[in-house]
């Protein structure tokens, strides 16, 4: 098998202490079928770096792992809830590191963020009613 060279760094590359604090959350492969050549920090470099630059998936550089290899564990993730996870323990390891509690304590929720009630009947309520013409007698 040819040794693989090194690929450059990108800037939405994770640091090796951003990637011991989420690498237990992600998971190995799935068991059964042809083993996988790229390791899950490959993997979500590429789904970093796909997100933040917001092209096409055919569009992932060569020397990250075949975009068809990194689009199914995105979506595999998301459906698992990986990524839900993730961001937990990173939002929960943050609040610690400023010094305040894990979970917050309490909520502001204004106009703008609370969607107001939508009522169907307001806009039947305007609409012109029809007539029979069997009751018109015309």
């Amino acid at each position: 098998m040819p040794r693989r060279r090194l690929r450059r760094r990108y800037p939405t590359d994770l640091t090796d202490g951003q990637w011991t604090a989420i690498a237990e959350l992600v998971p190995d492969a799935s068991p059964g079928g042809r083993p996988r050549r790229a390791t899950s920090r490959e993997l979500v470099n590429a789904i970093l770096y796909m997100l933040r630059g917001g092209q096409a998936w055919r569009l992932l550089p060569h020397d990250f792992p075949p975009w068809q290899t990194v689009y199914y564990d995105l979506r595999r993730w998301q459906g698992e809830g990986v990524w839900e996870r993730i961001h937990h323990a990173v939002l929960v390891a943050d609040r610690e590191r400023a010094g305040r509690e894990a979970s917050p304590t309490a909520a502001i929720i204004d106009s703008q963020s609370v969607r107001t009630a939508d009522q169907k009947g307001a806009v039947a309520a305007m609409t012109r009613a029809r007539r029979s013409r069997a009751v018109n007698g015309t």
